[in-house]
């Protein structure tokens, strides 16, 4: 059997520091802290735990890097496994092209007991992994399968974007939200859906805390929190939401709906200023007053080994 060439791309430890503060309960804050530097504990034995079965693997070459020090696109692997959850995955999709598979692991998911131990302290809930086909437990034997040929990625949808007619270098895997850099700014913009770039739908203007478009993987994220809908993982369609309308009258209706796959959806900002933010808050690009920016469904998917049902 062929050498596999694997990228461990792994969650930093030090995002769960955490300070106890002057205010609130001392035992909610140490309950609290307990619970953080436990969740740090159990990432890093993931991690470990991993490597551990990673080194015993004779037929994959591989190489561990912290998700924090990737700046270059991932190129001449076979397989990127990303270890952390949903984010570090997204993270890793904005290196990668539509050649490499990428396997998720959730190091650290939520413990329902846990969950309901500390309802009235805090929010317990630790890593969704909706993206993750594996957790720490499972890991060697999908790794194995993978190397084996017995499962096969799934490609999903990511949005591509440009402004004033220039492409963006970034996809979205998940969502992308349009909105000035304080968002208690209300904004100004309009939109409208096209096909083949004629309209195929009315001019919408609109005074809100901005606008999302979101993938069908991303529909499960904030889209749904925002109040719209699960699409099937699989489909290339884009759901879009105009955030909080101000008085949007008889056009309420337009302000949430779907972009077909073969549509294409073109925005004018006429705020001052504003941002797209790119699956989240670390990816973003600045926008001002008259810039136009177009997002379809075109843009290459992503291979990605998704949880089995």
């Amino acid at each position: 059997m062929a050498r596999r060439r694997l990228l461990l791309m792994l969650k930093p430890f030090d995002v769960y520091q955490f300070g106890q503060s002057n205010g609130g309960s001392s035992i909610t804050n140490s309950q609290a802290f307990r619970y953080l530097d436990n969740r740090r504990k159990v990432h890093k034995d993931a991690v470990n735990f991993c490597q551990d079965i990673l080194r015993k693997k004779s037929n994959i070459d591989w190489e561990p890097i912290l998700r924090t020090n990737l700046s270059q696109p991932i190129r001449n692997f076979d397989l990127v496994v990303t270890v952390g959850g949903d984010g570090t995955l997204l993270q890793a999709s904005h290196f990668l092209d539509d050649s490499t598979p990428v396997l998720g692991v959730n190091s650290d998911p939520t413990q329902v007991k846990e969950v309901e131990k500390f309802s009235n302290e805090f929010d317990a809930t630790r890593s969704t992994g909706y993206l993750c086909a594996a957790t720490v437990q499972s890991f060697e034997q999908v790794l194995d399968d993978i190397l084996a040929g017995q499962k096969v990625p799934s490609n999903l949808s990511r949005i591509s974007l440009s402004v004033n007619s220039q492409p963006l270098s970034t996809y979205a895997l998940n969502d992308v939200l349009i909105a000035d850099p304080c968002p208690a700014t209300v904004s100004r913009f309009s939109f409208m859906i096209q096909r083949g770039g004629e309209s195929c739908g009315p001019l919408v203007n609109c005074r809100s805390s901005g606008l999302r478009v979101s993938t069908a993987a991303g529909s499960t994220a904030a889209m749904l929190s925002a109040g719209g809908f699960v699409m099937p993982v699989l489909s290339e369609d884009l759901q879009y939401m105009v955030r909080e309308p101000i008085s949007p009258g008889a056009a309420i209706r337009l302000m949430h709906g779907i972009i077909k796959s073969d549509q294409s959806m073109k925005a004018s900002w006429f705020s001052k200023k504003g941002v797209i933010y790119i699956d989240g808050s670390h990816v973003f690009h600045s926008i001002q007053h008259g810039d136009t920016i177009e997002m379809s469904s075109k843009a290459p998917g992503l291979k990605v080994f998704l949880p089995q049902d």
